[in-house]
């Protein structure tokens, strides 16, 4: 097993510098600034459009963080490119918050202040501020962190508001996608705002941020994690009503390693040995989300009893980390059987072996998706991770 897992780790570093090369020659806009909001699956360069700071947020720590094990100067260059377009265009210091996409001339687009983004925001310049120790960078995280303390903490109800108008006013469409329920309270954004505050407190060591980052986990462990199935609930409104949805195959096996990594940051022995057998649970349960050529489906409707028949990319590259995560608790190869296997489906079916980068996904007739190479939510953040997760465990 240890020759398989030392192929596993160079071709994951092989990978890696794939993705890295790809978004280096590919996302540059050498007219505009900062990168190019999309390009599609044929690789066409969509160069009016609107640039998302999800997009920009997630290249900053994709590099920041590659850069501290490639010590290749050109990833530095860029993250250090992604930090001065955020910080220049994106970041609204009138009043204090992150615009949600701007224009391909800069100016502002959609001005709202979506939470979801501030965390990433936050998530990048933390991990930028390690490679380097530019204030500025963990300036701007620290006031990002505190408005989202001010204005989307529910101090009554606990938990976190999903989005306001730009000057931090209630605002009537909070979804991140069409995709997702119109509710004040979601999975996805605790979990990144926990992810990003988590990485916050790597590099600043504050009292009532790491306070915050406790509540946080409790909060998740009492409302999102169903702890009789093992799976997430995925919306709430603001006072903790649930509004039942899909069961989301991708977000268990990212909550079940990243919540656990969150919770050793937060030092609280309590959390550490909870989210260790939630980790374990919420694997096991993913498992009912695998198809026999190791790919992981993308989500379940309990209502239709059916799957939605597609697999993300996004979606194996968490399924990478939490199998392996689960693995490295409980020794119990048939985990690291699942990685292995998961892996093999990705290098069939999921990366590009032409043009590099991942694919979007593939449909359940192994026909691909028809979507971005690079967009809102298509980024190197995932895939890069799952590399570099995977390289740091495997000893």
């Amino acid at each position: 097993m240890s020759a398989k897992l030392k192929q596993l780790k160079t071709e994951l570093s092989t990978e890696l510098d794939s993705i890295l090369n790809y978004w280096s020659k590919n996302s540059i806009d050498t007219k505009n600034g900062g990168f190019i909001g999309q390009i599609d699956n044929n690789e066409n360069l969509i160069e009016d459009a609107e640039k998302g700071s999800v997009l920009n947020a997630r290249i900053l720590w994709s590099f920041s963080s590659s850069y501290q094990i490639t010590k290749n100067e050109e990833h530095k260059k860029i993250a250090k490119r992604a930090f001065e377009f955020l910080s220049e265009y994106f970041y609204d210091s009138e009043f204090g918050g992150l615009f949600w996409s701007i224009n391909v001339d800069t100016t502002p687009k959609d001005t709202k202040n979506q939470i979801y983004a501030l965390a990433f925001a936050i998530y990048g310049l933390s991990e930028y501020y390690v490679i380097s120790k530019d204030e500025k960078a963990l300036t701007i995280a620290i006031n990002l962190y505190l408005r989202i303390q001010k204005y989307s903490y529910d101090a009554v109800n606990k938990g976190y508001l999903e989005a306001f108008t730009r000057d931090w006013q209630a605002i009537d469409d909070l979804r991140l996608s069409e995709k997702d329920a119109n509710e004040k309270k979601t999975m996805n954004t605790h979990l990144h705002i926990v992810e990003a505050y988590a990485n916050l407190f790597k590099v600043w060591k504050d009292k009532a941020l790491q306070k915050d980052i406790i509540e946080l986990l409790q909060t998740i462990e009492e409302h999102f994690i169903n702890t009789k199935t093992g799976h997430l609930r995925l919306f709430f409104n603001e006072n903790w009503i649930e509004k039942p949805d899909v069961i989301s195959y991708g977000h268990d096996i990212e909550a079940a390693w990243l919540l656990l990594q969150c919770a050793e940051i937060s030092e609280d022995e309590t959390l550490i040995a909870n989210y260790k057998k939630y980790a374990i649970q919420m694997a096991e349960v993913t498992k009912e989300g695998l198809d026999t050529d190791g790919g992981l489906w993308y989500e379940f409707d309990p209502k239709k009893n059916e799957l939605v028949a597609e697999k993300h990319w996004w979606v194996q590259a968490e399924a990478l980390i939490g199998f392996y995560n689960a693995y490295q608790l409980t020794a119990n190869e048939i985990y690291l059987d699942i990685v292995l296997k998961n892996w093999d489906f990705i290098k069939k079916q999921i990366l590009d072996t032409k043009n590099g980068e991942w694919f979007w996904g593939i449909y359940r007739d192994n026909s691909l998706i028809e979507k971005d190479k690079a967009g809102f939510w298509k980024c190197p953040y995932h895939n890069s991770r799952a590399c570099l997760e995977l390289m740091n465990r495997i000893l």
